[in-house]
Parts: C-alpha cells; structure tokens; sequence
C-alpha cells in the first residue's frame, strides 16, 4: 500500500509538473503599459533551421512566405526600422520535458538547428532567444524596444498560430501597435480562431 501509494503521487506530481509546463508554454505575459514610442520595428518569429527547414510546412508555402518576410525586411531596413529575430530555445525544465514528448525534441537548447536558417541569419541587426511561445516572456525583448524606442511593431515567422500569436497578444497587452503580415507568415492548421483572437485585442492582420 506504502510503495503503490507512493508511486501513484509520483505520477501525480510529474503529470502535474507536466501540465505546468504546457500551461507557460502557452501563456501570455502583461507586462507593463508603454508610453507613446515613435518608432516602429520588424520581429522575425522562429525562422530556425529545425523548424524552416526540416518543419512540416510545405516547400511552395515556405517560398511564399520568404517573399513576403523578405520585402518586410527590405521595407524596414529602407526607413531605417531595426530588424529583430527571436529564436526558440527550450530551457525551462518543465518545458523541456514538453519538448521531448510531444515536439520531437525540437528546439531545445544546445540541440541543432536552433540556429536561424540559412537565407535569414543575415537579415536581422539584434537576435534574442525566447523560452516560451510568447517572445516578451524573459523582459529581454521589453528592454531592446524600450531602448530602440519602439512602439510600433510588424510580426512575421511561424507559427501563426502559437508563436506569432502569443508574442502578438503580448505585445498588444503593453499597449504596442501590432500589426501581423499574415502573408510573411506559416501555419499547418486554420489560422481563423488565432486571429479572431488577436483582432480582438486590438491587432491588426494585413
């Protein structure tokens, strides 16, 4: 009785661990509100090798999408808007555990291929890494733009539905002008209920 109840709260606690992993993974941070902030800047959302390259995302898509995010690159560089990556890399333990279970292992830190792909690692003047799906998560991201002065930003990467979405709600949580290029974006499923839900915290799908 000793050892099985005992075992039973073992599985307990690590399904509650668990869950406390998907929960950050998915969550959406507040954040403080910003002041008025004149300049504008451009985020490259997860644009890694592991998942740009070896993603389930299909090759005409892929090439659809790298023309459009390459003329929002071009775009910004010409009115001398920053350009800013942000990179997945698991390390939270929880959502490590996450990671390996349900996402094939992808994206963990120190694993292959979180390194931007090829035909964007050139594009961006600042990269930033990103513990969870929302990009504001770690405050690093708040202090670049409250440094380049940025209170508008343009969202594109993948995937529209996680990543873009959670860093675009976040960003609309500080009270930034956000805009998502749906175009210089990838999804492998319906992106409508994610943009229903962005819409309707004030941000902009073009």
């Amino acid at each position: 009785m000793t050892l099985g109840f005992a075992l039973a709260a073992a599985v307990l606690l690590l399904i509650l661990w668990l869950g406390q992993g998907v929960r950050r993974i998915g969550s959406v941070s507040v954040g403080e509100r910003i002041p008025d902030r004149p300049e504008s800047a451009l985020l490259l959302i997860d644009l890694q090798s592991v998942f740009w390259d070896h993603g389930p995302y299909s090759k005409t898509a892929k090439e659809q999408a790298a023309t459009n995010i390459l003329k929002e690159v071009e775009a910004a560089r010409a009115q001398g808007h920053p350009v800013i990556a942000l990179r997945q890399e698991w390390s939270i333990p929880s959502t490590k555990a996450v990671a390996r279970l349900a996402m094939k292992g992808q994206a963990i830190a120190g694993s292959e291929g979180t390194e931007l792909a090829e035909r964007f690692a050139s594009l961006p003047q600042h990269v930033l890494v990103k513990r969870v799906q929302d990009a504001f998560e770690t405050g690093e991201l708040d202090r670049l733009l409250e440094r380049l002065n940025v209170g508008k930003l343009r969202l594109v990467g993948l995937d529209l539905n996680y990543c873009v979405q959670k860093t675009a709600l976040a960003a609309a949580n500080r009270g930034y002008d956000v805009t998502v290029v749906k175009a210089g974006t990838l999804s492998v499923a319906s992106t409508e209920a994610a943009e229903n839900q962005m819409k309707s915290a004030g941000v902009t799908i073009c």
